[in-house]
């Protein structure tokens, strides 16, 4: 196994248990306000120490695990939803229609992620769905691009070009014959998109356009720890190196799985 799948692998497993068992158990209720024991340092009753409201750091942290990977699966999914289908109906159509669609592409590419989200955010309010939203927006045309350019070389290729000759329609074949063909390389597009998705949402949190609160948000934990970066400089660490290890896990990961995937990089790296 390619190193990179492994440290990949760990570091988004990781994250993805500490979200899991979030769901049935914290060390500390993460909404519990102790004003009395606030910007605590690490202590064994405080694993990671204390917040500004007195709330347990290692309980937000999990919890705010959470929103991070939920946000980061939704919006991937989304954004490869829409792009997959773009693609392969740009590829399936080809001539002016191809062209049209792509320049719609191109579009979505030039309009600006935290502008989006600040538009809907004025006209809906902040929340989790925005940063979804907005996050979705840049990944559609990443995965429109890529299914187009392997849906139109499987779509020169013989067995292809077999199943048009026997009379199967664009959209069979499309189905049937090109879509099974890019599936890897799509979920490959994905683990690295999961990456940029979580940062992204972090971002959005930070400016206070993501998850809201009292729901606990990597991203806003760092926006509230400015305040306190020199007198309890643990409330942007804990957080800032979550974020991190998730991004180079989910890095990691989708480069190793590219490595393996891929055959003219198969020998290459180790």
């Amino acid at each position: 196994m390619r190193p990179a799948i492994l440290i990949g692998g760990v570091l988004v497993g990781a994250v993805a248990l500490t979200a899991l068992v979030s769901v049935v158990w914290t060390p500390h209720d993460p909404g519990l306000i102790d004003v009395a024991n606030r910007l605590q340092p690490p202590s064994p009753q405080h694993w990671l120490g204390t917040d500004q409201l007195g709330r347990d750091i290692a309980s937000l942290l999990m919890v705010g695990a959470q929103s991070s990977i939920l946000v980061a699966f939704l919006s991937v999914g989304l954004g490869a939803l829409l792009g997959v289908g773009l693609g392969l109906a740009a590829s399936a159509l080809g001539g002016a229609l191809e062209e049209s669609l792509m320049r719609l592409t191109d579009i979505a590419i030039a309009f600006p992620a935290l502008l989006l989200a600040v538009m809907l955010a004025a006209i809906y309010g902040p929340s989790l769905e925005v940063a979804i939203l907005a996050i979705a927006f840049i990944t559609m045309p990443v995965f429109a691009r890529l299914s187009r350019a392997t849906a139109n070389q499987a779509w020169s290729r013989e067995y292809v070009q077999a199943a048009i000759a026997m009379g199967r329609t664009r959209l069979g074949v499309t189905i049937h014959h090109v879509l099974p063909n890019i599936v890897s390389m799509i979920v490959v597009q994905a683990t690295i998109e999961f990456a940029i998705a979580i940062l992204a949402e972090a971002a959005l949190s930070y400016l206070g356009l993501g998850v809201q609160p009292p729901t606990p948000s990597w991203g806003r934990m760092l926006a509230e720890a400015q305040t306190f970066l020199f007198l309890a400089p643990h409330l942007a660490i804990w957080p800032g190196l979550c974020i991190i290890a998730a991004v180079i896990g989910f890095n990691m990961l989708g480069d190793g799985l590219r490595d393996a995937t891929d055959p003219r990089l198969r020998g290459m790296r180790r």
